[in-house]
């Protein structure tokens, strides 16, 4: 059971796509990783009265990803990988929470490029407080690893001496500022 969660306030919060983010990482050429962003992020969180009953249900638009590169963006735009014009949104929907040890977990169901996935996100909740407009604000940080493979994205290149282009994991981190529009009927 999830409890003593410091000025918990049900309700229903919108997402501040100016203050979230969804970033990215992936091994490449075996060696390094390359990092991107993905903007755009929108979405509910209700926290209900007991906090593991709370819902997430959150987009993104994949063809407003960045990864300091034009020539990579678009191709991660293309068939090869999203395609993003066929695919215009990739979603989230909580399906329950959990606790283990000192981890808090969402479930949830991840579709991406048409193929839906249920994922595991380690969640550190920041907390709830007033922001400076007046307003009431929650945030959460997230992670989790996904394989690209499961979602039907699998272009690669063999390197000559070993391996591939790219891993098949994929690092996603969420960063979460949520502003309160509708506090919970008690």
């Amino acid at each position: 059971m999830l409890q003593n969660i410091p000025g918990y306030l049900p309700g229903t919060y919108a997402i501040d796509g100016a203050h979230s983010n969804v970033t990215f990482s992936i091994r490449h050429m075996m060696v390094a990783k390359v990092r991107g962003e993905i903007e755009g992020l929108e979405g509910t969180i209700v926290l209900a009265e007991q906090p593991e009953e709370s819902t997430i249900e959150a987009t993104v638009d994949p063809s407003t990803i960045n990864t300091k590169n034009a020539d990579r963006d678009q191709h991660l735009r293309s068939g090869d990988f999203f395609a993003t014009e066929e695919h215009p949104e990739w979603t989230f929907r909580s399906t329950g929470a959990r606790v283990e040890g000192d981890d808090l977990f969402i479930d949830g169901d991840l579709s991406i490029k048409g193929v839906s996935k249920n994922v595991a996100l380690l969640v550190e909740f920041g907390g709830i407080g007033p922001d400076t407009w007046g307003g009431t604000r929650a945030g959460a940080s997230a992670r989790t690893r996904i394989k690209r493979s499961d979602f039907g994205i699998t272009w690669n290149v063999a390197i000559e001496s070993g391996g591939v282009m790219l891993s098949d994991d994929v690092d996603v981190e969420i960063e979460i500022s949520a502003v309160l529009q509708v506090p919970a009927e008690v």
